[in-house]
Protein backbone atom coordinates (compact mmCIF):
# COMPACT_ATOMS: atom_id res chain seq x y z
CA UNK A 1 0.00 0.00 0.00
CA UNK A 2 1.05 4.06 -0.20
CA UNK A 3 2.33 5.95 2.86
CA UNK A 4 -0.61 6.92 5.03
CA UNK A 5 -3.27 9.65 4.53
CA UNK A 6 -2.78 9.88 0.46
CA UNK A 7 -6.46 10.91 -1.06
CA UNK A 8 -7.44 9.98 -4.30
CA UNK A 9 -8.94 11.59 -7.04
CA UNK A 10 -7.05 15.03 -6.42
CA UNK A 11 -6.70 17.13 -9.90
CA UNK A 12 -3.22 18.24 -10.63
CA UNK A 13 -3.34 21.81 -9.35
CA UNK A 14 -4.37 20.21 -5.72
CA UNK A 15 -1.02 17.58 -6.16
CA UNK A 16 1.02 20.58 -6.85
CA UNK A 17 -0.43 22.25 -3.76
CA UNK A 18 -0.12 19.90 -1.27
CA UNK A 19 3.27 18.92 -2.71
CA UNK A 20 4.65 22.23 -2.40
CA UNK A 21 2.85 22.46 1.56
CA UNK A 22 4.68 18.96 2.15
CA UNK A 23 8.00 20.21 1.41
CA UNK A 24 7.37 23.35 3.15
CA UNK A 25 6.34 21.24 6.13
CA UNK A 26 9.75 18.83 5.77
CA UNK A 27 12.18 21.52 5.71
CA UNK A 28 10.96 24.81 7.13
CA UNK A 29 8.72 23.62 10.19
CA UNK A 30 9.43 19.90 11.69
CA UNK A 31 13.58 21.11 12.34
CA UNK A 32 12.19 24.01 14.31
CA UNK A 33 9.25 23.14 15.90
CA UNK A 34 9.69 21.63 18.81
CA UNK A 35 12.23 24.50 20.07
CA UNK A 36 9.95 26.93 19.26
CA UNK A 37 6.70 25.75 21.03
CA UNK A 38 9.06 25.03 23.86
CA UNK A 39 9.99 28.65 24.26
CA UNK A 40 6.27 29.67 23.01
CA UNK A 41 7.39 31.68 20.31
CA UNK A 42 5.59 32.42 17.78
CA UNK A 43 6.65 31.51 13.94
CA UNK A 44 6.92 34.71 12.34
CA UNK A 45 9.36 33.36 9.40
CA UNK A 46 7.37 30.01 9.42
CA UNK A 47 3.67 32.42 8.88
CA UNK A 48 6.04 34.90 6.02
CA UNK A 49 6.40 31.32 4.18
CA UNK A 50 3.29 30.40 4.42
CA UNK A 51 1.71 33.57 2.81
CA UNK A 52 4.25 33.40 0.27
CA UNK A 53 2.72 29.78 -0.80
CA UNK A 54 -0.66 31.77 -1.02
CA UNK A 55 -2.13 29.69 2.14
CA UNK A 56 -3.96 32.55 3.67
CA UNK A 57 -5.88 32.97 0.25
CA UNK A 58 -5.79 29.38 -0.26
CA UNK A 59 -9.99 29.23 -0.52
CA UNK A 60 -10.49 33.12 -1.13
CA UNK A 61 -12.08 33.47 -4.50
CA UNK A 62 -9.71 34.41 -7.59
CA UNK A 63 -11.64 38.33 -7.74
CA UNK A 64 -10.90 38.43 -4.70
CA UNK A 65 -7.09 37.73 -4.80
CA UNK A 66 -7.08 34.55 -3.65
CA UNK A 67 -6.42 30.84 -4.98
CA UNK A 68 -9.99 30.21 -5.22
CA UNK A 69 -9.20 26.16 -3.70
CA UNK A 70 -11.68 24.34 -2.41
CA UNK A 71 -12.49 23.14 1.27
CA UNK A 72 -10.90 19.72 0.37
CA UNK A 73 -7.79 21.15 -0.43
CA UNK A 74 -7.73 23.49 2.32
CA UNK A 75 -8.16 20.40 4.68
CA UNK A 76 -5.21 18.54 3.22
CA UNK A 77 -3.19 21.16 3.30
CA UNK A 78 -4.14 21.90 7.09
CA UNK A 79 -3.63 18.44 7.95
CA UNK A 80 0.07 18.35 6.31
CA UNK A 81 0.72 21.79 8.70
CA UNK A 82 -0.16 20.12 11.68
CA UNK A 83 1.86 17.19 10.91
CA UNK A 84 4.70 19.60 11.48
CA UNK A 85 3.49 21.46 14.07
CA UNK A 86 -0.14 21.97 15.35
CA UNK A 87 -0.16 25.48 16.43
CA UNK A 88 0.79 26.99 12.93
CA UNK A 89 -2.69 25.23 11.47
CA UNK A 90 -4.10 26.99 14.43
CA UNK A 91 -2.86 30.14 13.07
CA UNK A 92 -4.38 29.64 9.60
CA UNK A 93 -7.88 27.54 11.10
CA UNK A 94 -9.04 31.07 12.41
CA UNK A 95 -8.09 33.09 9.43
CA UNK A 96 -9.81 30.73 7.33
CA UNK A 97 -12.92 30.50 9.53
CA UNK A 98 -13.36 34.67 9.05
CA UNK A 99 -12.70 34.65 5.65
CA UNK A 100 -15.43 31.72 4.90
CA UNK A 101 -18.00 33.91 7.07
CA UNK A 102 -17.24 36.79 5.05
CA UNK A 103 -17.42 34.84 1.50
CA UNK A 104 -20.57 32.84 2.34
CA UNK A 105 -22.40 35.68 4.10
CA UNK A 106 -20.93 39.24 3.72
CA UNK A 107 -21.77 41.85 1.93
CA UNK A 108 -20.50 42.67 -0.88
CA UNK A 109 -18.62 46.38 0.38
CA UNK A 110 -17.64 43.87 2.83
CA UNK A 111 -16.33 41.01 0.51
CA UNK A 112 -14.37 43.66 -1.53
CA UNK A 113 -12.86 45.81 1.89
CA UNK A 114 -11.56 42.63 3.80
CA UNK A 115 -11.01 39.55 1.71
CA UNK A 116 -7.86 41.01 -0.93
CA UNK A 117 -6.31 42.18 2.21
CA UNK A 118 -6.88 38.43 3.93
CA UNK A 119 -5.77 36.40 0.69
CA UNK A 120 -2.31 38.38 1.13
CA UNK A 121 -2.26 38.11 4.78
CA UNK A 122 -2.23 41.57 5.46
CA UNK A 123 -5.45 41.28 7.41
CA UNK A 124 -5.50 38.49 9.70
CA UNK A 125 -8.61 36.88 11.44
CA UNK A 126 -9.71 35.47 14.48
CA UNK A 127 -13.02 34.08 15.67
CA UNK A 128 -14.71 34.83 19.24
CA UNK A 129 -17.69 33.31 20.24
CA UNK A 130 -17.40 31.43 23.58
CA UNK A 131 -17.00 33.51 27.34
CA UNK A 132 -15.55 33.10 30.43
CA UNK A 133 -19.07 31.33 31.82
CA UNK A 134 -19.67 29.47 29.09
CA UNK A 135 -18.19 27.11 26.39
CA UNK A 136 -20.93 25.28 24.42
CA UNK A 137 -23.68 26.51 25.19
CA UNK A 138 -23.61 29.41 22.68
CA UNK A 139 -27.17 30.48 23.63
CA UNK A 140 -26.00 31.79 26.89
CA UNK A 141 -23.47 34.58 26.09
CA UNK A 142 -23.78 37.99 27.54
CA UNK A 143 -21.86 40.14 25.42
CA UNK A 144 -24.15 42.58 24.17
CA UNK A 145 -24.39 45.21 21.42
CA UNK A 146 -27.23 48.18 21.69
CA UNK A 147 -28.32 50.80 19.69
CA UNK A 148 -27.22 54.22 20.41
CA UNK A 149 -27.99 56.66 17.41
CA UNK A 150 -26.09 55.48 14.46
CA UNK A 151 -23.43 53.41 16.79
CA UNK A 152 -23.50 49.64 18.21
CA UNK A 153 -22.20 50.03 21.77
CA UNK A 154 -20.61 46.69 22.58
CA UNK A 155 -20.06 45.28 26.41
CA UNK A 156 -18.79 42.38 27.55
CA UNK A 157 -15.95 39.75 27.48
CA UNK A 158 -14.84 37.22 25.16
CA UNK A 159 -12.40 33.74 25.85
CA UNK A 160 -10.28 31.52 23.86
CA UNK A 161 -9.16 33.72 21.02
CA UNK A 162 -6.62 32.32 18.53
CA UNK A 163 -4.33 34.97 17.06
CA UNK A 164 -6.29 37.37 19.46
CA UNK A 165 -3.41 39.65 19.66
CA UNK A 166 -1.95 39.31 15.92
CA UNK A 167 -5.36 39.59 14.54
CA UNK A 168 -6.56 42.41 12.98
CA UNK A 169 -10.24 41.59 12.18
CA UNK A 170 -12.53 39.70 14.82
CA UNK A 171 -15.88 37.93 14.19
CA UNK A 172 -17.23 38.29 16.93
CA UNK A 173 -20.67 37.07 18.16
CA UNK A 174 -22.91 39.23 20.33
CA UNK A 175 -26.25 39.32 21.66
CA UNK A 176 -28.29 42.37 20.20
CA UNK A 177 -31.91 41.05 21.41
CA UNK A 178 -34.30 41.43 18.38
CA UNK A 179 -35.34 38.07 17.64
CA UNK A 180 -36.82 38.05 22.07
CA UNK A 181 -38.65 34.83 21.26
CA UNK A 182 -35.71 32.61 20.23
CA UNK A 183 -32.20 32.94 21.95
CA UNK A 184 -30.86 31.65 18.73
CA UNK A 185 -32.42 35.01 16.68
CA UNK A 186 -31.37 37.38 19.01
CA UNK A 187 -27.72 36.99 17.91
CA UNK A 188 -25.58 39.34 15.78
CA UNK A 189 -22.42 38.77 14.38
CA UNK A 190 -19.95 41.93 14.12
CA UNK A 191 -16.42 42.17 12.10
CA UNK A 192 -14.31 44.08 14.72
CA UNK A 193 -11.71 45.94 13.41
CA UNK A 194 -8.51 46.46 16.35
CA UNK A 195 -4.91 46.95 15.95
CA UNK A 196 -1.85 44.03 16.73
CA UNK A 197 -0.96 43.62 20.10
CA UNK A 198 -1.95 43.30 23.37
CA UNK A 199 -3.49 46.47 25.63
CA UNK A 200 -6.14 48.50 24.15
CA UNK A 201 -5.63 47.87 20.59
CA UNK A 202 -9.34 49.85 19.73
CA UNK A 203 -11.45 52.30 21.67
CA UNK A 204 -13.26 50.36 23.72
CA UNK A 205 -11.31 46.94 23.20
CA UNK A 206 -8.57 45.57 25.47
CA UNK A 207 -6.77 42.31 24.54
CA UNK A 208 -5.32 41.82 28.28
CA UNK A 209 -2.14 39.23 27.74
CA UNK A 210 -1.54 35.88 26.29
CA UNK A 211 -3.13 32.62 28.30
CA UNK A 212 -0.51 30.37 29.38
CA UNK A 213 -1.42 26.98 27.95
CA UNK A 214 -0.43 23.04 28.29
CA UNK A 215 -0.14 22.49 24.73
CA UNK A 216 -1.05 24.61 21.53
CA UNK A 217 2.35 27.07 21.89
CA UNK A 218 3.57 29.65 19.84
CA UNK A 219 0.61 30.92 19.15
CA UNK A 220 -1.25 33.06 21.39
CA UNK A 221 -4.75 32.80 23.09
CA UNK A 222 -6.43 35.76 24.93
CA UNK A 223 -9.59 37.55 25.94
CA UNK A 224 -11.18 40.30 24.91
CA UNK A 225 -12.77 42.74 27.12
CA UNK A 226 -15.54 45.61 25.14
CA UNK A 227 -16.24 48.21 27.42
CA UNK A 228 -18.82 50.90 25.72
CA UNK A 229 -16.86 49.49 21.74
CA UNK A 230 -18.42 51.45 19.37
CA UNK A 231 -19.17 49.80 15.96
CA UNK A 232 -21.58 50.84 13.13
CA UNK A 233 -23.99 49.09 10.98
CA UNK A 234 -21.35 48.25 8.25
CA UNK A 235 -19.46 46.03 10.45
CA UNK A 236 -22.42 44.17 11.04
CA UNK A 237 -22.00 40.98 8.85
CA UNK A 238 -24.52 40.68 6.15
CA UNK A 239 -25.64 44.18 7.34
CA UNK A 240 -28.57 42.20 9.20
CA UNK A 241 -29.06 41.76 12.90
CA UNK A 242 -30.08 38.31 13.91
CA UNK A 243 -28.41 36.28 12.01
CA UNK A 244 -25.12 35.73 14.04
CA UNK A 245 -25.76 32.09 15.38
CA UNK A 246 -26.53 30.64 11.95
CA UNK A 247 -23.57 32.20 10.97
CA UNK A 248 -21.51 31.21 13.19
CA UNK A 249 -22.44 27.70 13.12
CA UNK A 250 -21.71 27.42 9.39
CA UNK A 251 -18.14 28.60 10.19
CA UNK A 252 -17.89 26.09 13.49
CA UNK A 253 -19.18 23.37 10.88
CA UNK A 254 -16.05 23.65 8.57
CA UNK A 255 -13.81 24.43 12.07
CA UNK A 256 -14.58 21.12 12.96
CA UNK A 257 -13.22 19.54 9.48
CA UNK A 258 -10.30 22.14 10.07
CA UNK A 259 -10.10 20.46 13.75
CA UNK A 260 -10.63 17.17 12.26
CA UNK A 261 -7.28 17.36 9.37
CA UNK A 262 -5.38 19.00 12.33
CA UNK A 263 -5.85 15.56 14.45
CA UNK A 264 -5.37 13.59 11.02
CA UNK A 265 -1.78 15.70 11.01
CA UNK A 266 -0.76 15.24 14.82
CA UNK A 267 -1.49 11.23 14.68
CA UNK A 268 0.18 10.64 11.07
CA UNK A 269 3.22 12.09 12.58
CA UNK A 270 2.79 10.03 16.00
CA UNK A 271 2.78 7.07 13.59
CA UNK A 272 5.77 8.06 11.45
CA UNK A 273 7.80 9.01 14.76
CA UNK A 274 6.57 5.63 16.67
CA UNK A 275 7.16 3.10 13.28
CA UNK A 276 10.99 5.40 12.67
CA UNK A 277 11.69 4.33 16.27
CA UNK A 278 10.38 0.94 16.57
CA UNK A 279 13.04 0.07 13.82
CA UNK A 280 16.31 1.60 15.25
CA UNK A 281 15.34 0.69 19.58
CA UNK A 282 16.24 -2.99 20.08
CA UNK A 283 15.69 -4.68 23.21
CA UNK A 284 16.46 -8.53 23.63
CA UNK A 285 18.53 -9.22 20.52
CA UNK A 286 15.99 -7.39 18.07
CA UNK A 287 14.71 -4.59 16.94
CA UNK A 288 11.09 -4.03 19.22
CA UNK A 289 9.34 -3.51 15.86
CA UNK A 290 9.73 -7.43 16.06
CA UNK A 291 8.22 -7.84 18.62
CA UNK A 292 4.79 -9.21 18.27
CA UNK A 293 3.18 -6.37 21.08
CA UNK A 294 5.20 -4.02 19.01
CA UNK A 295 3.84 -4.66 15.98
CA UNK A 296 0.17 -4.70 16.73
CA UNK A 297 0.02 -1.05 17.91
CA UNK A 298 1.45 -0.09 14.96
CA UNK A 299 -1.24 -2.20 12.88
CA UNK A 300 -3.68 -0.86 14.92
CA UNK A 301 -2.12 3.26 15.10
CA UNK A 302 -2.45 2.95 11.11
CA UNK A 303 -5.17 1.57 10.71
CA UNK A 304 -6.60 4.92 12.72
CA UNK A 305 -4.96 6.89 11.00
CA UNK A 306 -6.73 5.92 7.46
CA UNK A 307 -9.82 5.53 8.96
CA UNK A 308 -9.81 9.31 10.37
CA UNK A 309 -8.26 10.87 7.39
CA UNK A 310 -11.07 8.59 5.07
CA UNK A 311 -13.52 10.83 7.71
CA UNK A 312 -12.71 14.22 7.12
CA UNK A 313 -11.80 13.86 3.35
CA UNK A 314 -15.61 12.84 3.02
CA UNK A 315 -16.99 15.86 4.88
CA UNK A 316 -14.86 18.40 3.57
CA UNK A 317 -15.80 16.39 0.00
CA UNK A 318 -19.47 16.79 0.77
CA UNK A 319 -19.23 20.68 2.23
CA UNK A 320 -17.69 21.55 -1.32
CA UNK A 321 -20.68 19.94 -3.11
CA UNK A 322 -23.04 22.22 -1.22
CA UNK A 323 -24.32 19.75 1.24
CA UNK A 324 -24.75 20.51 5.24
CA UNK A 325 -22.28 18.65 7.03
CA UNK A 326 -23.48 19.28 10.72
CA UNK A 327 -23.53 15.31 11.81
CA UNK A 328 -19.90 14.13 8.93
CA UNK A 329 -18.28 17.14 10.32
CA UNK A 330 -18.64 16.30 14.03
CA UNK A 331 -18.04 12.64 12.92
CA UNK A 332 -15.46 13.25 11.42
CA UNK A 333 -14.13 15.47 13.98
CA UNK A 334 -15.17 13.60 17.00
CA UNK A 335 -13.89 10.22 15.60
CA UNK A 336 -10.22 12.02 14.67
CA UNK A 337 -9.45 13.67 17.64
CA UNK A 338 -10.37 10.40 19.67
CA UNK A 339 -8.40 8.38 17.61
CA UNK A 340 -5.48 11.34 17.06
CA UNK A 341 -5.33 10.91 21.26
CA UNK A 342 -5.09 7.19 20.90
CA UNK A 343 -2.16 6.89 18.39
CA UNK A 344 -0.16 9.88 19.98
CA UNK A 345 -0.51 7.42 23.40
CA UNK A 346 0.50 4.34 21.40
CA UNK A 347 3.43 5.97 19.84
CA UNK A 348 4.23 7.53 23.89
CA UNK A 349 4.67 3.99 24.70
CA UNK A 350 6.96 2.67 22.15
CA UNK A 351 9.15 5.66 23.00
CA UNK A 352 9.11 4.25 26.82
CA UNK A 353 11.26 6.37 28.56
CA UNK A 354 12.19 8.29 25.64
CA UNK A 355 8.60 9.73 24.97
CA UNK A 356 8.67 11.52 28.10
CA UNK A 357 12.06 14.05 27.28
CA UNK A 358 11.52 16.94 26.24
CA UNK A 359 14.61 15.83 23.82
CA UNK A 360 11.92 13.71 21.82
CA UNK A 361 8.68 15.43 19.34
CA UNK A 362 6.62 13.02 20.82
CA UNK A 363 5.99 14.63 24.03
CA UNK A 364 5.37 17.95 22.29
CA UNK A 365 2.68 15.70 19.93
CA UNK A 366 1.33 14.02 23.31
CA UNK A 367 -0.02 17.84 24.70
CA UNK A 368 -1.17 18.65 21.67
CA UNK A 369 -3.33 15.83 20.75
CA UNK A 370 -5.14 16.97 24.64
CA UNK A 371 -6.63 19.90 22.63
CA UNK A 372 -8.17 18.41 19.75
CA UNK A 373 -10.48 16.96 22.51
CA UNK A 374 -11.87 20.00 23.21
CA UNK A 375 -11.31 22.67 20.07
CA UNK A 376 -14.14 23.29 17.71
CA UNK A 377 -16.67 21.29 21.15
CA UNK A 378 -15.97 18.37 23.18
CA UNK A 379 -16.83 15.02 22.25
CA UNK A 380 -19.45 14.97 24.30
CA UNK A 381 -20.78 17.89 22.24
CA UNK A 382 -20.34 16.29 19.13
CA UNK A 383 -22.22 13.21 20.21
CA UNK A 384 -25.28 15.05 21.35
CA UNK A 385 -25.27 16.89 18.05
CA UNK A 386 -24.89 13.49 15.81
CA UNK A 387 -27.53 11.57 18.30
CA UNK A 388 -29.95 14.29 18.07
CA UNK A 389 -29.89 14.05 14.78
CA UNK A 390 -29.65 10.49 13.94
CA UNK A 391 -32.66 10.35 16.21
CA UNK A 392 -34.42 12.67 13.89
CA UNK A 393 -33.76 10.73 10.86
CA UNK A 394 -34.75 7.64 11.93
CA UNK A 395 -37.95 8.77 14.13
CA UNK A 396 -40.44 6.16 14.35
CA UNK A 397 -43.35 6.88 12.10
Amino acid sequence: MARLCETEGLTEDQSEILKAVRTFVDEKIIPVATELEHADEYPTEIIEGLKELGIFGLTIPEEYDGLGESLLTYALCVEEIARGWMSVSGVINTHFIVAYMLMKHGTEEQKQKYLPKMAAGECRGAFSMSEPGLGSDVSAIKTKAVKDGDDWVINGQKMWLTNGATSTLVATLVRTDEGEDSPYKSMTTFLVEKEPGFGETAPGLTIPGKIDKMGYKGVETTEAVFENFKAGDEHILGGETGKGFYQMMDGVEVGRVNVAARACGIANRAFELAVDYAQQRETFGKQIADHQAILFRIAEMATKVETSHAMMVRAARMKDSGERIDVEADMAKMLASEYCNEVVQDSFRIHGGYGYSKEYEIERLYREAAFMLIGEGTTDIQKMIIGRALLKEYKLK
